[in-house]
């Protein structure tokens, strides 16, 4: 049993490095997919045509080297291989290769590997593969850009209600319908209270989104614990940024890449541990 339940994960591993390796090609393309539609968008207004713009979308143009254009070859984009046959550089021209690529795919394959193991059955194992999938494109995403796209949150979303419907996530179907509402009308409530108390906007809609993913999937007693420990995870990372200078200008930081964090933790141990882990439980 444990020798197959191995060979499952292991499976389930590498084909989270493919996954990882397309999720490294959403988060760099599709934040420039929706800003090229918001300027297309803008164009109209005026009554002007918009220009004619080369496609731009998750599957052409074809991946090439930022530095000088050079076209990736198949054999170039073997998840880890690749980069480790490269050294992490170019072919063409040396640059280095980030190294987040590699990373993106390899945890993308040790969340694959760890839901099959853990996770009951394998629908609700699938079910949580693709959680996790998009939370990590989510969180990345919304560190470089400070957007959350709701082309993965909203399915997210709803993901979450049709796991719970079909028995994958262990929450009843009326306590993860409840937790969306809770998720969402929260952040939302805690986003006007503060802009009506600073005139500032303290986090994005799509924070309120996710948080209502979390709500969908986990129902919303473990709404809580979540917040707190993105809340906590907020505070320490934002003052290690401003003691280091790292902060962005205007001082802003995302809050997605710790609900994220959060969201993670209370799949790998419950929302109950976060209680503990914040002193709380």
């Amino acid at each position: 049993m444990l020798v197959s339940q191995g060979v499952d994960a292991a499976l389930a591993g590498v084909f989270g490095l493919l996954i990882g390796s397309f999720l490294n090609v959403v988060i760099y393309r599709l934040p420039k997919m929706l800003e090229r539609q918001w300027v297309s968008d803008c164009a109209g207004l005026d009554g002007s045509e918009p220009g004619a713009v080369e496609p731009f979308n998750l599957m052409v143009p074809h991946s090439r080297c930022q530095q000088c254009g050079h076209v990736i070859r198949w054999y170039e984009n073997v998840p880890l291989l690749s980069y480790l046959m490269l050294r992490g550089r170019c072919s063409a021209c040396s640059t280095p290769i980030g190294l987040r690529y590699p990373l993106v795919e390899l945890v993308t394959g040790l969340l694959f590997a760890w839901c099959v193991w853990r996770m009951p059955g394998q629908w609700a194992a699938l079910a949580w593969c693709g959680f996790s999938a998009a939370l990590l494109a989510l969180a990345l995403i919304d560190w470089d850009t400070t957007l959350l796209p709701d082309d993965i949150t909203l399915p997210l979303l709803w993901a979450g209600l049709l796991a719970s419907m079909l028995g994958f996530t262990g929450v009843a179907l009326n306590t993860a319908v409840v937790g969306a509402v809770a998720g969402y009308l929260s952040l939302w409530s805690v986003y006007w209270l503060f802009k009506l108390a600073t005139g500032k906007e303290g986090m994005g809609y799509g924070d309120f989104k996710l948080f209502a993913a979390f709500g969908a999937w986990f129902g919303w007693q473990a709404l809580v614990p979540i917040v707190l420990m993105a809340s906590v995870i907020g505070v320490v990372v934002g003052l290690a940024l401003k003691f280091n200078n790292g902060l962005r200008e205007g001082g802003y930081v995302p809050f997605g890449p710790f609900l994220a964090g959060a969201g993670f933790t209370a799949m790998f141990f419950g929302a109950d541990a976060i209680l503990r882990v914040v002193g709380l439980g």
